[in-house]
């Protein structure tokens, strides 16, 4: 009797016991079910947020390119089109027979570089981009006597350094017209001397005496720098001029279509 006493108390403590955990396991399953109901609920609902604004926030995102823009790639178009109709050669002239230096040309560069060596001197040439004049200058020069007759005439600015071994060199500033070569500037450029330090220049080319300006002329004229060689390199600039508008224009092109 004392067994089936104990038996009976222990049923009646136990059976309470197993309501409560499988009340609690079910009541935890509702509440997971109910709340994964609701996560899933609210992404559809974000899915249908997102799906009903995107639309607007791509138009307003658009690529689409502005009718300003389009307006300038016409002119740009038209402008290559004028610029390749006026070139009498797109081509790069070949220099002439007996052509003394080498030519390093660049595209993009505004200037071209010419080398050579004679007899132990390195000899380099830094040509520039011409100052073309055209017949518009003398029509608004009202009849005016102009002092300095070189300003109405086409030119190139070159650089001329001869230097030899390890040594010091002669820098020149030259203008050259057609069939003319006048030497602005003349220094000595010494490469121990630290560019911090103000070099003496010397006096102006033209207040040298008149003997010792021919015999500077004479001394760039055997070694290359001649009428015979800036007028090819006059036309050589001009061409490059034009070759290297062209690729500008067609670079800016590039841009506003990107």
């Amino acid at each position: 009797m004392a067994v089936t006493n104990i038996i009976r108390r222990t049923a009646s403590q136990v059976v309470p016991l197993a309501a409560r955990v499988i009340f609690r396991t079910q009541s935890y399953h509702h509440r997971s079910s109910a709340l994964l109901s609701t996560i899933v609920n609210r992404s559809a609902a974000s899915r249908n947020f997102f799906r009903s604004s995107a639309p607007s926030t791509l138009h307003f995102y658009s690529t689409k390119r502005p009718s300003s823009d389009e307006s300038l790639l016409k002119v740009i178009q038209s402008e290559i089109q004028c610029a390749e109709e006026s070139d009498e050669q797109d081509e790069v002239e070949e220099a002439p027979e007996g052509f003394p230096f080498k030519i390093e040309d660049h595209p993009g560069q505004q200037t071209i570089t010419l080398t050579r060596e004679y007899q132990g001197e390195s000899i380099n040439v830094e040509v520039h981009m011409p100052d073309l004049v055209t017949g518009d200058e003398d029509e608004n020069d009202n009849g005016g006597e102009d002092d300095d007759e070189g300003s109405n005439q086409s030119n190139i600015p070159l650089v001329v350094r001869v230097s030899k071994r390890n040594g010091p060199a002669l820098e020149f500033g030259i203008t050259a017209f057609a069939d003319e070569i006048a030497i602005d500037t003349l220094s000595i450029k010494d490469p121990n001397v630290a560019e911090d330090q103000i070099a003496y220049e010397g006096p102006d080319f033209t207040d040298l005496d008149e003997n010792l300006q021919k015999a500077f002329h004479k001394y760039l004229e055997i070694r290359g720098i001649k009428p015979s060689t800036t007028n090819f390199l006059h036309e050589y600039m001009v061409n490059k001029d034009s070759r290297e508008y062209k690729m500008w224009l067609k670079n800016l092109k590039k841009f506003i279509e990107a």
